[in-house]
């Protein structure tokens, strides 16, 4: 039996002096697997391949093996103008997505903080396009624009506005009309992140700036922007990161017709490697939009950076 004296165990119970730090425990590590895993296994490990497969020829249906080409495929988008037109045309779709969602959002976020009658309703009505699957709302709103018997087709031509026309096959019309489903699609996503936002708003930061006699455009413009504005910013990043990768809803209403009008860069991709068989042409696709939307982040957080500097400086 080993004893242990008292002059032992006050330097085994002693604190550690400030430089002295203790090693990680290792044992933490097996904490952390559960939920590391996954991620390494289903969104590193496919990224890092799919980076590889960019610098290779890879195709479907070959019976040589794989070669290396280096950069040939980046050097072969730099010529590719339909892909730099699908590019195009992402932009196009994101900015009109994002900026009428964003607008739409908070005119309805401002609305469902206002103490009104059924108010629980209609926060619940507000969110039914959040919950329905992408593929589900593509098929409705494709019953929507059908040039035979779509509602909007009825409504125009029962007031007298037209015969009605093929929304989704106009070669000036198919663009438009698919950034409105994706405004609508997303829009509570959008309005639930800035009705949280306002709801953390002090109440009485309001009844002062009433008080004094500010209008509802004072209150908003110097109460409630200012509170509100790191949550839309975020918010307003991360909807032009997902429009900008959107394929599910678009390929289910156009499949990227008529004439490529709404190809957006997912969906050139996806036909480049699943129509086509070019694996590693595909990839380097990928990677430049995955690069592009990078540099996008990075320059957002920079911004914000800046702001919060200044703002501390102030």
């Amino acid at each position: 039996m080993t004893l242990v004296t008292a002059t032992e165990r006050s330097a085994q119970g002693a604190p550690r002096a400030e430089g002295d730090r203790r090693p990680p425990d290792r044992g933490a590590w097996f904490l952390v697997l559960p939920a590391l895993i996954p991620i390494l296994v289903l969104s590193v490990g496919p990224l890092l391949y799919g980076i590889l497969l960019a610098f290779t020829d890879a195709q479907s249906g070959r019976t040589r093996a794989t070669q290396w080409i280096g950069g040939l495929n980046f050097q072969d988008l730099l010529h590719d103008t339909l892909f730099w037109e699908s590019f195009r045309i992402g932009l196009v779709w994101a900015v009109g997505v994002t900026v009428p969602q964003f607008l739409l959002a908070l005119g309805l976020a401002l609305l469902l903080d206002q103490d009104l009658k059924l108010r629980w309703l209609a926060r619940a009505l507000a969110i039914i396009p959040w919950a329905m699957p992408e593929v589900v709302v593509g098929v409705m709103w494709r019953l929507v624009y059908n040039p035979d018997a779509g509602v909007l087709n009825e409504t125009l031509r029962t007031f007298g506005l037209g015969d009605g026309r093929d929304w989704l096959s106009g070669l000036s019309t198919a663009l438009p009309a698919v950034i409105v489903v994706g405004v609508w699609a997303g829009m509570p996503q959008t309005t639930v992140t800035l009705l949280a936002g306002l709801q953390n708003t002090p109440r009485e930061l309001h009844e002062a700036a009433a008080m004094d006699g500010a209008g509802a455009w004072r209150r908003f413009r110097t109460v409630t922007w200012p509170a509100l504005r790191p949550v839309a910013l975020a918010i307003t990043a991360l909807n032009f990161i997902w429009n900008f990768n959107s394929f599910a809803l678009v390929y289910v209403l156009t499949s990227g017709g008529p004439g490529g009008r709404t190809r957006l860069p997912m969906l050139f991709a996806y036909e480049e490697a699943f129509r086509y068989g070019q694996f590693g042409y595909a990839a380097a696709m990928g990677l430049v939009m995955v690069a592009v939307i990078s540099l996008l982040l990075a320059l957002f957080l920079v911004g914000r950076l800046r702001d919060r500097t200044g703002g501390d400086e102030a």
